[in-house]
């Protein structure tokens, strides 16, 4: 039962710093007054998005793991190193982006663009032989949450956050990255 939970703990953890760019990007979109409909399609394609990139990286990360063995965890590990490091990078780099709108294919690009961070970390849990079902759901569910939850406080909120959120995330991938390879 212990150890049940400290799985659940880490890919929910895994999962929360794979949404902080769906957030935080939800913060800005969240200043645009969307109805409440929309905001809780907009969270709905993420946490689409979030199931099935992650779902395609564990095929890819199982099949790399059963043709390359400890090749592959290095692989994995280092994935995460590279991808926390780009998160923080990103999230302190002061660029102005264009803001793609929520709606139609544009919401389509938006969910696909903001969860191909979880098609790399899936590809690292298959490799290392996770539970699909268990990072799906927890991947699935918190980048919904966290969705709404920015869309929610953009609304009531104008940028207190922002950027930061990005950081975050990217700083518990790169700490997974190390403890992965450090083994």
């Amino acid at each position: 039962m212990g150890e049940m939970f400290g799985v659940i703990f880490t890919l929910t953890l895994m999962a929360f710093a794979l949404a902080m760019d769906a957030f935080s990007v939800g913060l800005g979109m969240g200043m645009f007054k969307l109805r409440l409909r929309q905001i809780f399609k907009i969270g709905m394609i993420i946490g689409f998005f979030h199931i099935w990139m992650p779902l395609l990286g564990m095929i890819a990360g199982k099949f790399l793991s059963n043709k390359f063995g400890e090749f592959a965890t290095y692989v994995g590990g280092g994935l995460l190193l590279l991808l926390g490091i780009q998160m923080i990078w990103s999230g302190f780099k002061k660029e102005d982006t264009s803001m793609i709108t929520p709606v139609g294919w544009g919401l389509i690009l938006f969910g696909f663009t903001v969860s191909l961070d979880s098609f790399s970390v899936g590809l690292t849990l298959g490799i290392y032989g996770a539970q699909t079902v268990l990072v799906l759901a927890c991947f699935g569910i918190t980048a919904t949450i966290l969705t709404w939850l920015g869309l929610l406080i953009g609304r009531k909120v104008q940028g207190w956050l922002g950027s930061y959120s990005e950081a975050l995330g990217g700083s518990i991938l790169l700490a997974f990255g190390i403890k992965l390879l450090i083994g």
